[in-house]
């Protein structure tokens, strides 16, 4: 999707009581908890949280971004956000079960936007360790998708993220099918997909590793844009180092990574703030 006009972001990510939103009750949505299997129950809520944790982290976009994520023990059923309802008061029982072709499979009186889908659906279609494809337009995000040069090697950051990232050509909003084969090939067995003049995309094999994943993202272009802005020469990374990344990362998360190291924390905070994504 497109960015719409006005778009205001903030150039810092704290995620602190102020975030905090009393709306996740507003909506009268009833639980879905007992109506549905413990496996979807706690993707629902780590999928929920994932919406208000952009949301904290002032990634979102209003309501024109996306995360997905497959429903467990099925190839073609993801879970979305309903259209219309702000990152913030996203909650685990409001979540659309869609299939591939963004079709609703149970009761919701919200819609999906056809649009949010076209990129996630192309992804998990070919992605099939992909279960949650993450999306955000941030200004980070795009600002750097614009440069020719795309992302630098400046930061320690930067390394996990070169090691595994693609890029696609803007081809206008995602509306079309015959798009998704190019954005399939352009993202490869990457984790990282940079979307020219559009914005950031992940994908991860847990909710939690797609949104750790975006974090690095979002960190390595802001890193960079404040880095060029100092207008003095920049130190790049021996490519070398690069090509270890993975090594590292998992050296330095003892094997267990670093989403499974950092959700379980990002929980609680969010539990701090406003509980309802629980809902």
């Amino acid at each position: 999707m497109s960015v719409p006009p006005g778009r205001v972001d903030s150039e810092e990510n704290p995620v602190s009581a102020s975030s905090s939103t009393s709306s996740s009750s507003a909506l009268n949505i009833p639980s879905l908890k007992h109506r549905v299997s413990a496996a979807e129950w706690q993707t629902r809520v780590d999928l929920a949280a994932a919406y208000r944790l952009v949301a904290a982290f002032k990634w979102d976009d209003l309501v024109f971004t996306h995360i997905s994520a497959r429903v467990p023990g099925t190839e073609d059923q993801f879970l979305i956000n309903p259209y219309g309802l702000l990152f913030e008061e996203i909650t685990a029982s409001c979540l659309i079960t869609i299939d591939l072709h963004s079709n609703k499979l149970d009761d919701s009186a919200f819609s999906v936007n056809p649009a949010g889908f076209t990129i996630h659906s192309a992804i998990h279609s070919a992605r099939h360790d992909a279960h949650c494809v993450m999306h955000t337009h941030t200004l980070n995000g795009i600002a750097v998708s614009a440069q020719r040069g795309g992302v630098l090697p400046l930061s320690q950051q930067s390394i996990f993220v070169l090691s595994s990232l693609g890029y696609h050509d803007y081809e206008g909003v995602a509306l079309r099918d015959d798009e998704k084969p190019r954005l399939v090939a352009d993202l490869g067995r990457n984790n990282y997909l940079m979307l020219r003049n559009h914005g950031l995309l992940t994908v991860g094999p847990t909710i939690a590793d797609a949104f750790l994943a975006m974090y690095l993202f979002e960190t390595v272009c802001t890193i960079q844009l404040r880095a060029m802005a100092g207008g003095t020469p920049l130190i790049h990374v021996d490519p070398q180092i690069i090509a270890t990344a993975a090594e590292q990362a998992r050296q330095a998360t003892r094997g267990t990574g670093g989403g499974a190291l950092t959700w379980p924390g990002l929980l609680r905070r969010l539990d701090r703030i406003d509980a309802g994504f629980r809902h």
